[in-house]
C-alpha cells in the first residue's frame, strides 16, 4: 500500500502517512496499489490498472447525504435532479407534480436509489 499524496510505502493500518502527514486514502498524485505517478485526471493507474478515483460520478459530484435530504424534502419538485445537472428530469418532475401529483412517487424511487448507491447520472444526457 502506498500514500496517494507522496507515493511513500505505508502499512495498511496507518491512519496518516508519516512522510507527508496526509490522511491515508487522500490525494490523487500517486497510485495506492503500486506507488507510481498518476496523471491528474486519470480514472485508473496506467501501470497496474488500479482504480484511482472513486466512482462518485454517480451523483455528479454531489454529497450523498445532502442529496438524500434534498430528495426527501424537495424531491417531488425535482430539485435534486437540477442539482445533479439533470434538467430534463427536473422539469418532468415539476410537471408531474403539478398535473397529476406523482412527482413524490418518482422522488421516493430516486431517494431509495440514492440511499442504496444505485443512482447513476448519465453524463451523455446532461444539459
Amino acid at each position: 500500500m502506498y500514500c496517494k499524496n507522496c507515493g511513500e510505502a505505508i502499512n495498511a493500518n496507518q491512519a496518516i502517512c508519516v512522510k507527508c502527514g496526509v490522511k491515508v486514502g487522500e490525494g490523487t498524485s500517486f497510485c495506492a496499489n503500486c506507488g507510481q505517478v498518476v496523471q491528474p485526471n486519470a480514472a485508473v493507474c496506467m501501470n497496474c490498472g488500479f482504480a484511482v478515483k472513486k466512482a462518485n460520478s454517480d451523483l455528479n459530484g454531489q454529497d450523498k447525504t445532502v442529496m438524500i435530504l434534498i430528495c426527501l424534502f424537495l424531491g417531488g419538485f425535482g430539485v435534486h435532479n437540477f442539482m445533479m445537472g439533470e434538467t430534463k428530469k427536473g422539469v418532468f418532475k415539476i410537471i408531474m407534480s403539478l398535473c397529476c401529483g406523482i412527482g413524490g412517487i418518482l422522488a421516493l424511487i430516486d431517494l431509495i436509489k440514492i440511499a442504496m448507491g444505485n443512482y447513476v447520472v448519465d453524463p451523455t444526457k446532461l444539459i
